[in-house]
């Protein structure tokens, strides 16, 4: 596997000293570092308590209604407004 040299700033290569443990080379810590910020959407998972869950649901059921209330209303306003439309003589004939 071949090598690359790489620059940085000298604050930069402090900080990055501090964090490299005794036993690894820069090339282990920098991979280390990166395999540390790659998020993984799974790690979240199970972390809510019972109480708290009850309560994400009951907020999302909340919010489900609402929208799906505010829906409705629009679309009965606007077929009643279609339907006006439909009602008011052609005045161009």
């Amino acid at each position: 596997m071949g090598t690359k040299t790489i620059g940085v700033r000298t604050e930069v290569y402090e900080r990055l000293k501090a964090r490299k443990r005794d036993d690894e080379s820069f090339t282990d810590l920098v991979d280390r570092m990166l395999d540390e910020t790659t998020p993984d959407w799974r790690d979240g998972f199970g972390t809510l308590s019972s109480e708290e869950s009850d309560e994400l649901e009951r907020i999302t059921s909340e919010a489900r209604e609402a929208t799906s209330d505010g829906l409705s209303k629009r679309q009965v306003a606007a077929l009643e407004e279609l339907t006006a439309l439909d009602e008011e003589p052609d005045e161009t004939a």
